[in-house]
């Protein structure tokens, strides 16, 4: 009853209002978050181009044992790469790569980088099962047709992977985007740092943040959607 009575009070929904307005276009609010929003969609995809495709470097190099039928050289480093990257937090890895790495400078390409290879880890692990997952017989084919081992994993094993795989790498994405918000923390104007930008000038969190999980919830439904057709799609034509 409390809820419903707070619904209808006037004053409540008044109050909100003007705060979102004061904060969004008295404060130009819209400005830093439509600024802070490009940041993020280049940071995000950025970081997807290198995740996906460090993670199928990787995923070949652990492979290299399945094909060997035993640990070698790459499978090793990769398997120790893997490791280490799944086994420390995100952001550590961020302050290492800004801090340490580019030495407190270039924070924009340092957040990209960093980013980039923690995604690999996990895509190279997605990709090297969905690999796998494939029957044993469709390579079997592909090398008794006269194809190498190579063209058979480009033209026969890759594409019927990727169908599997693409769930898993939909969801690491979805994932990674969230990630980014942490990139603020070394100075990159992305939505995070432009809330706290306006908390510094209202004095107050709550619309800058409830502005910030709207923003993301938007930016992952509409991520969700265009995977999900993109998913359809290939189911139909599998159909055909």
């Amino acid at each position: 009853m409390e809820f419903f009575s707070l619904l209808s009070n006037q004053s409540w929904f008044a109050k909100w209002g003007e705060k979102f307005y004061n904060a969004w276009i008295n404060l130009s609010g819209w400005k830093l978050f439509l600024d802070g929003l490009k940041v993020t969609l280049v940071v995000s995809a950025v970081a997807v181009l290198i995740g996906v495709l460090v993670g199928f470097i990787l995923a070949l190099m652990k492979l290299t044992e399945v094909k060997k039928g035993r640990r070698t050289i790459l499978s090793t480093i990769a398997g120790i790469y893997i490791d280490i990257i799944r086994g420390t937090p995100s952001l550590v890895q961020l302050m290492i790569m800004y801090f340490i790495v580019f030495k407190s400078q270039a924070s924009f390409t340092a957040g990209m980088l960093a980013f980039g290879l923690n995604s690999a880890a996990y895509v190279a692990e997605i990709i090297r099962g969905g690999i796998l997952s494939v029957n044993k017989g469709q390579m079997e084919a592909g090398r008794s047709l006269g194809l190498s081992y190579g063209m058979t994993m480009r033209y026969v094993i890759v594409p019927q992977a990727i169908k599997t795989i693409l769930p898993a790498l939909g969801n690491e994405f979805i994932v990674l985007i969230k990630e980014t918000s942490v990139i603020s923390f070394i100075g990159v104007a992305d939505i995070m740092k432009a809330g706290q930008f306006l908390i510094s000038r209202t004095y107050e969190p709550y619309v800058p943040y409830i502005s910030i999980a709207v923003i993301y919830y938007i930016i992952i439904k509409i991520l969700s959607l265009l995977l999900n057709a993109f998913e359809r799609r290939l189911r139909k034509n599998d159909t055909r």
